[in-house]
């Protein structure tokens, strides 16, 4: 067997599990997730992550590995996965990687910029001076780092404390780093495809799966994760989905309005994942509620 990675990306309610899926049986092969949510443990239902069943009937790596307050890099997973890769096809498998987070998938097949990792005492520190004054941290940065500063504006607190952290680390703009060669982390050469439904196909599926998610028990999942010592303030529950339940839990919001909250925000950032696919990716696009599209995936394999 030829060592080719398959990949099916695509915005979130695509149908890219279930394909995913069927594609895995037909070709014998093992799926890694390239979800930057589903990563974390004890997030089942707000993340959409594949049901018990569907990981029984194919395995499935980088899903469920850390909890919910430990962030999870892009490097972490391009590093992980490429190891991974190696075992599925030293077992004489495909693997095949499935998810939507395209940075992701660009720190593992094009390489990300070797800036250096920062102490967590610095970031920390760092982080706790931007959030107290982040226009006198914009004024350092532009000061430090101009280059960075152009394409950055004062409502990004977080890029702004990133690039002022690795100056302070190692006395050099995060620009200079950046415009250094990327290694990728696997060597090994992929066929790369997109699901992308039509617009209004997409965004009924959205709005479906988030009434079957509270149907399924997400804010029973969001108040467990509270009785774990988890709060909104928690890394991996400040994204759509829970913080907006986590804003029901205190009161904030209405149930309905939680619910019509995270539709809207899921649409918008299924719209962000195209936007990324389309610009930063070379993929041959599919439309996933053909009945040949898992065929076309197969053959892509068997026929170069």
């Amino acid at each position: 067997m030829d060592d080719r990675v398959i990949v099916i990306a695509g915005p979130t309610a695509s149908g890219k599990t279930a394909i995913a899926i069927r594609v895995a049986r037909e070709l014998r092969g093992e799926i890694v997730s390239a979800d930057s949510r589903q990563i974390y443990r004890y997030m089942d239902v707000g993340t959409a992550k594949p049901t018990p069943t569907e990981r029984s009937e194919v395995p499935h790596h980088l899903i469920d590995c850390v909890n919910p307050d430990t962030p999870f890099s892009a490097a972490e997973f391009a590093a992980q996965s490429s190891e991974l890769i190696e075992d599925i096809l030293a077992r004489n498998l495909r693997p095949i990687v499935v998810g939507g987070a395209g940075f992701y998938l660009e720190a593992l097949f094009d390489g990300l910029s070797p800036v250096p990792s920062v102490p967590a005492e610095l970031k920390q520190r760092i982080s706790a001076d931007v959030r107290k004054d982040v226009e006198n941290a914009f004024s350092d940065l532009r000061r430090v780092d101009p280059d960075t500063a152009e394409i950055l504006n004062v409502s990004d607190p977080q890029r702004i404390a990133r690039a002022l952290e690795v100056y302070a680390f190692t006395g050099e703009p995060i620009s200079y780093f950046q415009s250094l060669p990327r290694i990728p982390a696997t060597k090994r050469s992929s066929v790369k495809f997109c699901l992308s439904p039509d617009r209004s196909v997409l965004y009924d599926r959205i709005n479906r799966r988030t009434v079957e998610m509270f149907e399924n028990g997400l804010v029973e999942e969001t108040k467990a994760l509270f009785e774990l010592g988890y709060d909104r303030n928690t890394y991996a529950l400040k994204t759509f989905g829970y913080r907006e339940i986590c804003a029901h839990l205190a009161d904030e919001m209405d149930l309905d309005k939680a619910m019509e909250s995270i539709q809207t925000g899921t649409r918008h950032y299924a719209k962000r994942q195209l936007t990324w696919f389309r610009n930063r990716s070379k993929m041959s696009w599919l439309d996933p509620t053909l009945s040949e599209t898992t065929e076309t995936i197969a053959a892509s394999i068997r026929e170069l």
